[in-house]
């Protein structure tokens, strides 16, 4: 099973007079990783590498440091803590003190897990696409249980009768929520699923 963080968290540790401060964040798509990252790095300091991953997407950069020392050891703490839709920022200011590739590579690496296991993680439930039409006069009670069912609207396109709503919900409640769906709306709203 795959985790994401709850919300944003933070470690600090200094490593032979090298400052790193590691910043992790949950990001539901590749723009929200790259967002993240943009805001939070420092041009002050002398290295921002970074990491995410979002399902099979994922990218990492060592930005200056040796190829392979800082984003990929960075990505690989990422996939040790079981973390999916997380991006992870690890900063360093450099000491002066050299700590060679394999040094680089536990410190990013290090820090990056570090503060992955100091946030607070959820369980990613797996999401499965589906649809419903609501008639007008249901819309706004139905909007009311989804949000408390956990199934988020991710569209909704009005029509003479109603809307057709673009749902996203926890795969393994499809039928329960189908019925529900269907017991709510007096047997007008039937739930499908989406490819």
């Amino acid at each position: 099973m795959a985790f994401t963080l709850a919300a944003p968290c933070e470690y600090r540790e200094e490593i032979r007079k090298s400052r790193f401060i590691a910043l992790a964040a949950p990001a539901d798509s590749p723009q929200a990783a790259q967002a993240f990252i943009a805001a939070h790095g420092d041009r002050a300091a002398s290295h921002n590498c970074w990491a995410w991953k979002c399902g099979a997407q994922y990218r990492f950069s060592d930005d200056g440091e040796p190829g392979g020392s800082a984003g990929r050891p960075i990505l690989a703490a990422i996939e040790g803590q079981d973390c999916d839709q997380v991006a992870v920022l690890v900063i360093r200011w450099y000491g002066g003190i050299q700590l060679g590739t394999g040094g680089l590579a536990r410190a990013y690496g290090g820090s990056a897990a570090k503060c992955l296991q100091g946030g607070e993680c959820i369980a990613l439930v797996e999401r499965l696409p589906a649809q419903c039409h609501v008639p007008f006069a249901e819309l706004a009670r139905i909007r009311a249980r989804l949000a408390e069912w956990q199934v988020s609207i991710e569209s909704e396109t009005f029509d003479a009768d109603g809307a057709l709503l673009q749902l996203a919900l926890p795969a393994e409640r499809f039928a329960e929520l189908g019925q529900r769906l269907s017991d709510l709306g007096r047997g007008q709203i039937q739930l499908v699923r989406r490819d």
